[in-house]
């Protein structure tokens, strides 16, 4: 089984604005492989794939070198300036690093962006060429508003492993299932290059009082799009402690996977995340 989504991370060496605002609380603490391992070995999770939370190099670089002493942590997805004309350079110089085998993936927070065309930015192009001719994949951190964008920049890249992150986030705590992200989703699923990591529902949905039927429904939209030869497990913990543990995650997504053959199950909860990162 592979986790292919979760985070590490400490206020006493970062700073993260994402991380303001009271009802984050609970989660401004350090969270490190100290924390997470005990979990997995509950939930028998294997290996690991360990997503930036910052846009800056030196956690990226941070995350490369956990990743070398920590058993399960089999791929690091990083952080690297998209916009920089150096970055085939800088990529070089992230794998020859401590850890630097592990690194598997770019990823940039598209959904802060101002700018919902921020993805076709010509230097931004040039940017997810230069990742994909490194043979990295790129981790698509969008909402329904920069779906056409995420569109046009998977179109337009066909060489390029995309995966999108949280399904881009559906308002699953409306109620009302949100016909507008299912409507903008389906011609990014269309598109053979793009995989979807199961990820990030509980936190969209309603913290205190959600149950795995709220969920159900996006994941069904998910596996139909996409199918589940294309979906992939993942955790988002710490984030996810906000509204459910981690064995809760793990055990809302299996009773959605219920009816699905054993191949098929086996993929979305491990086999497809070792193929999209090649982790080894």
């Amino acid at each position: 089984m592979v986790d292919a989504h979760h985070h590490f991370w400490d206020p006493a060496r970062f700073d993260y604005p994402w991380l303001a605002g009271a009802e984050l609380a609970p989660i401004r603490r350090r969270f490190g492989p100290e924390d997470l391992r005990p979990l997995l070995g509950e939930a028998g999770v294997d290996r690991t794939v360990l997503v930036q939370t910052i846009s800056d190099l030196a956690e990226t670089r941070e995350f490369l070198a956990t990743a070398e002493r920590t058993e399960f942590v089999a791929g690091v997805v990083g952080w690297a300036d998209l916009t920089d004309p150096r970055l085939p350079d800088v990529l070089r110089e992230l794998r020859r690093g401590p850890g630097g085998s592990r690194l598997v993936g770019v990823r940039h927070q598209v959904q802060d962006e101002a700018d919902p065309g921020w993805l076709l930015q010509p230097d931004v192009q040039g940017g997810i060429s230069a990742v994909g001719e490194a043979g990295l994949v790129y981790d698509l951190l969008v909402r329904a508003r920069e779906l056409p964008a995420a569109v046009e920049t998977a179109r337009g890249h066909p060489g390029v492993s995309f995966v999108l992150d949280h399904l881009a986030k559906p308002r699953i705590a409306g109620g009302d299932f949100d016909r507008a992200w299912s409507e903008a989703l389906a011609p990014l699923a269309e598109l053979p290059n793009v995989d979807c990591k199961l990820s990030g529902m509980v936190t969209e949905a309603d913290w205190a009082s959600w149950k795995a039927e709220d969920l159900q429904p996006y994941l069904e939209r998910v596996l139909e799009l996409f199918g589940p030869e294309r979906c992939l497990f993942g955790s988002d913990w710490p984030v996810c402690l906000l509204a459910a543990g981690y064995g809760q995650v793990l055990e809302a997504l299996r009773a959605s996977l219920a009816g699905l053959g054993e191949t098929a199950r086996a993929g979305v909860l491990g086999g497809n995340a070792s193929r999209l990162y090649r982790l080894g």
